[in-house]
Formats: C-alpha cells, sequence, structure tokens
C-alpha cells in the first residue's frame, strides 16, 4: 500500500552523443595600456532635498522606532527579572522543604 512507485527508465533512441573531450587550456596574461577611465561630470542637483515637512516626519518616524525599541528591550529585561526571582523564590523554598525533612530524620 505504500511502496514507492519507482520511475521506468525510458529505453534509448538509438541517437548517442559521444562523451565529451576536455582539452586543458592555458591561461594567457595580455599586457596592454589600458586608456584612463572617464570621469563623470558632477551633478549640481543635490542628492537628497528635504523640506521641512518631510523632515519632520523622519523625526517623527524616527522617534517612533526608538520608543518601540526601548518598549521591547524594556519588556524583555522585566521579563528576565520576573523569572529570576521566582528561580529564586522555588530555590528557597526547595531549601526549607529539605532542611525541614532532614530535622526529622
Amino acid at each position: 500500500m505504500l511502496r514507492p512507485k519507482i520511475p521506468a527508465m525510458p529505453t534509448p533512441t538509438g541517437l548517442v552523443t559521444p562523451p565529451a573531450v576536455v582539452e586543458s587550456t592555458a591561461v594567457v596574461q595580455h599586457h596592454r595600456a589600458s586608456a584612463p577611465a572617464p570621469i563623470p561630470a558632477a551633478s549640481t542637483r543635490p542628492a537628497v532635498q528635504l523640506t521641512p515637512g518631510t523632515a519632520l516626519a523622519l523625526v517623527g518616524a524616527g522617534t517612533a522606532a526608538v520608543l518601540v525599541v526601548g518598549a521591547v528591550l524594556v519588556s524583555m529585561l522585566l521579563a528576565v527579572a520576573v523569572t529570576g526571582a521566582s528561580v529564586a523564590v522555588c530555590a528557597v523554598v526547595l531549601r526549607s522543604l529539605l532542611a525541614a525533612d532532614a530535622k526529622r530524620r
């Protein structure tokens, strides 16, 4: 029922290509004088034009990103602190249980 089906290989048609012959080639380096690369003309247009509205939007987006990343980091730190405190409480409880068990014997 769960046997894999193996595909049947097609029979050759009689047109068989001979194996490719690989010939080694030597690397020959030609030394020639190359012309210097052309220098592009300097653009007179500034690369980025910021309007006051765009600058304000960028500042707002940056502030929001910093606040979100800060909130995520603080929540992770709080999670680690709560986990550490709970492990410490568990250790104290286990130690007191083991000490009480040792006094009874």
